[in-house]
């Protein structure tokens, strides 16, 4: 079982030492994110972080990718949402039982909802 949240980063360095210059000085890189096993702690990721395949909170997020790389972070945008197949099913499953939760009545409205069409099944 195996999934991944995927982002497109922009960072800038910033010289610490005079006479230092940089071209280019931002950059642009991807980033995933491991997803925690559905019903395990951390798995409502895509519920606290996107929506509708967006980030939902933009300055909040970079801010925090930016204490994780340790770089100040320009942008950044969510690209897809991959996954095997056994690791969706279990994601659907566990959605569904808990649809209220989400305020929804399905569970591919749930998934329009959070990731839009950015789901990536591997097979």
């Amino acid at each position: 079982m195996d999934a991944r949240y995927v982002f497109a980063v922009r960072f800038r360095l910033e010289p610490t030492v005079s006479g230092l210059s940089l071209e280019p000085r931002e950059f642009e890189t991807r980033m995933s994110r491991q997803a925690d096993p559905p019903g395990e702690d951390g798995w409502l990721f895509f519920r606290d972080n996107l929506w509708r395949g967006d980030i939902g909170d933009e300055r909040y997020f970079r801010d925090l990718t930016s204490d994780a790389l340790g770089v100040p972070v320009t942008s950044v945008d969510f690209r897809a949402f991959e996954t095997d197949e056994e690791y969706y099913d279990a994601l659907k499953a566990e959605i569904a039982t808990n649809l209220e939760d989400f305020k929804a009545d399905s569970v591919s409205e749930v998934i329009s909802k959070y990731l839009g069409s950015s789901v990536e099944v591997e097979y």
